[in-house]
């Protein structure tokens, strides 16, 4: 049995279920369209996402029709946000597979994540699920903004690390919270509960986007050399920002200049993952990444330990120790 069999066994069933309520919602009449979605289905990873879902459910009562309407909706607007992600990147792959935006170009991608924003609400609508639709909806502008954010302070010269926190909350860290919330609305109405739940998935979540962060300084197996794909976008990251406080006055100008420059050469990011290990910037990150999910952990302790709690902190780590 795998890692991920290992975690949703408290919710297998639901997940297998799931599957079928997923491609229902995504079907289309229009045969084009109905091709992209079943594309999509083809090439989704692993599924977190309603994994937090259902484990948050369960961990809070029994897993009702609104828990496969809050997975519906948030793994819909998700994959919607994914592919309308790949037009503003002009990435040509998603998981190893061709994007959308690679196969049927620009405009057929956007109209494929409008589809599925606009079968994420009719779901919430024709079910009354109004709540859900209000958190998943907050979280989807959220997620917009962060990316804006993030955009607009990428070639500034003095990011804070605030900032850092405020842009990953917003890109990450809130879809996260908005499935441990939805999930466990979906089986109580304890405002406590609910609110704590949020919590939950916020500290995961900020956890979560900060181990991309470090993939990044991550030796390739085949080159021994650090990835660099932010740091060719020039994504000022935690590691980054903590560098250039803890270096020393040269090399943290020459730190902040090879990230506003427009080089991209393996010599340039090279260096920029030599300064960042002397300034520490690695270390400095795994640690505040190892206190959000202590946080995390902390929030979860207060429940009565069950088989869904348990399988919601090995998800944690699973999340935080793969290896891609």
């Amino acid at each position: 049995m795998g890692k991920i069999a290992h975690i949703s066994a408290p919710v297998q069933l639901e997940m297998d279920t799931f599957k079928a309520h997923l491609r229902e919602s995504m079907r289309s009449e229009q045969k084009l369209m109905d091709i992209v979605m079943n594309y999509i289905l083809k090439t989704k990873g692993k599924q977190l996402r309603p994994l937090f879902v259902f484990l948050s459910a369960k961990m809070h009562g029994e897993i009702s029709d609104k828990s496969f309407t809050a997975a519906t909706l948030i793994e819909l607007l998700h994959t919607a946000t994914l592919v309308h992600d790949d037009v503003v990147d002009d990435s040509f792959e998603r998981r190893g597979f061709f994007s959308i935006k690679a196969l049927w170009r620009s405009k057929l991608a956007v109209l494929a994540g409008d589809y599925l924003l606009a079968q994420g609400l009719l779901i919430s609508l024709k079910t009354k699920n109004y709540d859900l639709l209000e958190t998943v909806s907050y979280a989807v502008k959220e997620m917009s903004e962060g990316e804006l954010l993030q955009y607009q302070t990428a070639r500034q010269k003095n990011i804070t690390e605030e900032k850092y926190y405020e842009i990953i909350r917003k890109k990450t860290a809130t879809l996260i919270s908005a499935c441990t919330q939805c999930g466990t609305m979906s089986t109580t109405q304890d405002e406590k509960t609910i609110q704590k739940m949020y919590d939950f998935g916020l500290n995961a979540g900020m956890a979560f986007q900060i181990r991309d962060d470090l993939f990044d300084f991550q030796p390739d197996t085949s080159t021994g050399k650090p990835k660099g794909n932010d740091l060719k976008e020039k994504k000022v990251t935690l590691p980054i920002i903590y560098s250039i406080r803890n270096l020393e006055a040269g090399k943290s100008k020459k730190l902040r200049s090879l990230m506003q420059s427009k080089s991209t050469s393996k010599e340039d990011i090279n260096l920029v993952f030599e300064l960042v290990k002397k300034g520490g910037g690695l270390e400095y990150s795994q640690r505040i990444m190892e206190e959000y999910i202590q946080k995390s952990l902390n929030i979860l302790a207060e429940f009565p330990e069950s088989e869904a709690s348990k399988s919601l902190e090995q998800l944690i780590h699973y999340v935080i120790d793969r290896k891609k």
